[in-house]
Formats: C-alpha cells, sequence, structure tokens
C-alpha cells in the first residue's frame, strides 16, 4: 500500500496538458515583461551617455519601438490569462481526482465503479467546456492520457484507513510543503527587490541633491529613476508579498486542518475530511485568481 503513489502524472491526462500549458504561459509573460523592462532601461541609458549622436538616437527609438511591440504582443497573446486559466483547470482536476480515489462526495458509489467513473469524466469534460478559450494552449499529446489511471484505482479500492494514511501524506503533507516553501521563497524575493528599489531612490535622491551644488553637472537621474520604476513594476507584477501572507496563511490552514483527520473511523467521515480538505486547497488560488481579474 505505501508504494502506491499518485504523483503528477497518475493524475488525469487533462491535468498534465493544463499543467504544461499554464507552466509555458507564466514563463512568456514573465520573459517578455523582463525584456520590455530591461530595453527601456537601456533605451534610457544609451540615450543619456550619448544625447547629441544621431545613431544612438536611432538605437533609443528602435529600443523603445521593440518594447512597444512586446506590449502589443503581451496584450493581444495575453499569455497571463492561459497561465491563470490553465492553473485553474489544472487545479481543479487535481481536486476531482483526489475526490474520486477517496471515494468523497459525489463520488462515493462503491456497488458500481462505472457510474462514478462516468461521473467523473463528465466533470471533467465540465470544466474542460467551461475554459474553451484555453483549448488552443493545451497540448494533445497529454491530453490523451487516460482520465482514470491505474494508480487512482488501484488507490480506490483501498481501505478507509489506508486511503486515509496515503491522502494525508501524499495530499496534505505535500501540500502543506509546497505552501510553505513558496512562502518562504517570495518573503524572500520580496526583501532583496524591496532593498534594490531603495538603493536606486537612494541614487536618484542623492544625485539630485548633488545638481543643487553643481547644477551644471549632468547625471543619469533620468536613467536611475526608469530603472527604479523598472523595479516597481517587476515587483507588482510578480506579487512577492501578497503571494507570502496568502502561502503562509494557507500553509498554517492546512496543518490545522491534519488534525481533523483523528476523527476519520469510516467512509462518511473521511467523504467529510477529503471535501473540506480540498476546499481550503482551493480557496487560496480561488481567491488569488480573483484578485488578478479584477
Amino acid at each position: 500500500m505505501n508504494e502506491i503513489k499518485l504523483n503528477l502524472e497518475a493524475l488525469p491526462g487533462l491535468y498534465q496538458s493544463a499543467d504544461k500549458a499554464s507552466i509555458k504561459a507564466q514563463s512568456s509573460y514573465f520573459l517578455g515583461l523582463r525584456l520590455y523592462l530591461i530595453l527601456l532601461t537601456l533605451a534610457a541609458l544609451i540615450s543619456f551617455l550619448w544625447p547629441k549622436d544621431c545613431y544612438s538616437a536611432i538605437l533609443s527609438a528602435a529600443l523603445f519601438l521593440i518594447t512597444l511591440g512586446i506590449l502589443v504582443i503581451l496584450r493581444v497573446k495575453r499569455p497571463d490569462d492561459i497561465w491563470y486559466n490553465g492553473r485553474a483547470v489544472a487545479e481543479s482536476v487535481k481536486t476531482r481526482a483526489w475526490r474520486w480515489v477517496m471515494r468523497a462526495d459525489p463520488y462515493e458509489n462503491t456497488d458500481n465503479l462505472e457510474i462514478v467513473s462516468k461521473q467523473f469524466i463528465n466533470d471533467l469534460k465540465a470544466i474542460l467546456y467551461q475554459n474553451k478559450n484555453l483549448s488552443e494552449a493545451l497540448e494533445s499529446i497529454s491530453g490523451v492520457n487516460d482520465a482514470i489511471s491505474t494508480v487512482m484505482n488501484s488507490i480506490r479500492r483501498l481501505s478507509v484507513e489506508e486511503r486515509l494514511t496515503i491522502y494525508k501524506e501524499q495530499r496534505i503533507k505535500n501540500q502543506a510543503n509546497w505552501y510553505a516553501s513558496k512562502s518562504q521563497f517570495n518573503k524572500k524575493r520580496a526583501k532583496q527587490w524591496f532593498w534594490v528599489s531603495i538603493f536606486l531612490h537612494a541614487i536618484a535622491i542623492g544625485m539630485l541633491l548633488y545638481r543643487i551644488k553643481e547644477p551644471d553637472m549632468s547625471l543619469p537621474v533620468a536613467v536611475v529613476a526608469t530603472a527604479a520604476g523598472a523595479v516597481l513594476t517587476w515587483l507588482q507584477a510578480k506579487k512577492y508579498n501578497e503571494l507570502n501572507s496568502s502561502y503562509a496563511l494557507a500553509a498554517h490552514e492546512i496543518v490545522l486542518i491534519k488534525g481533523e483527520a483523528l476523527s476519520v473511523k469510516n467512509e462518511k467521515k473521511l467523504s467529510e475530511f477529503v471535501i473540506n480538505s480540498e476546499n481550503a486547497f482551493s480557496r487560496e488560488h480561488t481567491q488569488w485568481t480573483a484578485k488578478k481579474v479584477d
């Protein structure tokens, strides 16, 4: 029993496709944003270093045109929408899969596996239908994997005690560790970029104060200001502070939920426990998606 693991590869094919689409879109979005901010700062720097050179003016104009093109591409392609929608589909499929293997509502029927299997597949179809705009980004290769894997069937056939053990170890513990590590990661990144922002603002203020003493001195105040603005834009896009708080709260909530497993003694209690746990897992993501839409 301990060797049975419901890893990501054993989840339905729709999860694999949505997960890959989300990761790819997220990477494309931040790559585009990173290039935009770097080229914008570089264009300002070139204009400052060679203010009277026609070639530098042409180069700066070209860089600004490229940044404009990046903005247009991000606006038209909307990789951030694919990123969030793909993650929403993947997490919904994962939640449904764990409910199915644990025989939780609405998949409690143990007399007829065909009925609950059909219901599960119909639920996956409903998830896909509600996110039809994601269909072009989904990969067909991983999407053809079975909706119900051999591992899922094997876990579903286990006893209450065995399924509860798997759920606590492979779902609750994994989620708690993931949220805790992500919280620490975002906290560290937020602190690092905060000090970078402070440093750039301090340099800009120092330059402005120095110009009071030497008004004829040419200083790259605009370049530093552009770099500081780029850092703030990056911070807003990555949302390190918000993610740190959100993930930390989710991690603590999951630890508290784990204590409820002590009262699980039968199928009904296991179903209630799984439903409450899965609702908690999806709450953080649902709230975060809503913030993005707003």
